[in-house]
């Protein structure tokens, strides 16, 4: 892999960019507080805007990473204002395979936003970082996240049985995958 660390990325609608420390506000009220967007994720609901702070200022010091890639997802025509985030959340070198997690605020759902942010990241991590395999895996009872990668070209690999956790509790995992001969 030729690691690059997190590049500023260009679609049609949107831009994905580094976070700062100023986005905590947005993530907080956008995403980060509702218990709706965060039903299905591995972190808790934020309580307060000052945890927010406390996991931006976390993000953004990561950046000296070359092998940390975290966006902000930024529409275009909404000023700089992150809506969702999208990142890789692990790796294994040895294979050569990234595995993106991926919200966005309630307000934009069913838009196709995470598709788009998803195709762009996935573009640049084949292209730039030379990655394999990208993969992703969703709770079977959260559907529109698996849609999200089938739109992005992901095929369905199989659901692992009891063998993750999310803020329901155990749960299954559907995994979705693309490799880059694929494409």
């Amino acid at each position: 892999m030729k690691h690059c660390g997190t590049q500023q990325l260009e679609t049609n609608r949107l831009i994905l960019r580094r976070y700062g420390l100023k986005d905590a506000g947005a993530m907080y009220q956008n995403w980060a507080s509702d218990d709706e967007v965060t039903k299905y994720l591995t972190w808790p609901t934020h309580s307060s805007q000052e945890i927010s702070q406390r996991v931006m200022e976390d993000w953004v010091n990561q950046y000296s990473r070359e092998d940390y890639y975290h966006w902000a997802i930024v529409l275009k025509d909404n000023g700089d204002e992150p809506i969702g985030d999208i990142a890789v959340v692990s790796m294994n070198e040895k294979v050569s395979m990234a595995h993106i997690g991926y919200c966005i605020g309630r307000t934009w759902w069913h838009k196709g936003i995470t598709s788009e942010a998803l195709r762009a990241v996935m573009d640049f991590l084949f292209d730039e970082v030379d990655v394999r395999r990208i993969e992703a895996r969703h709770d079977p009872q959260n559907p529109d996240s698996g849609k999200v990668m089938n739109k992005c070209g992901m095929k369905y690999e199989g659901t692992l049985r009891s063998s993750d956790w999310n803020n329901q509790g155990i749960c299954d995992a559907c995994y979705y995958a693309l490799l880059k001969s694929e494409r």
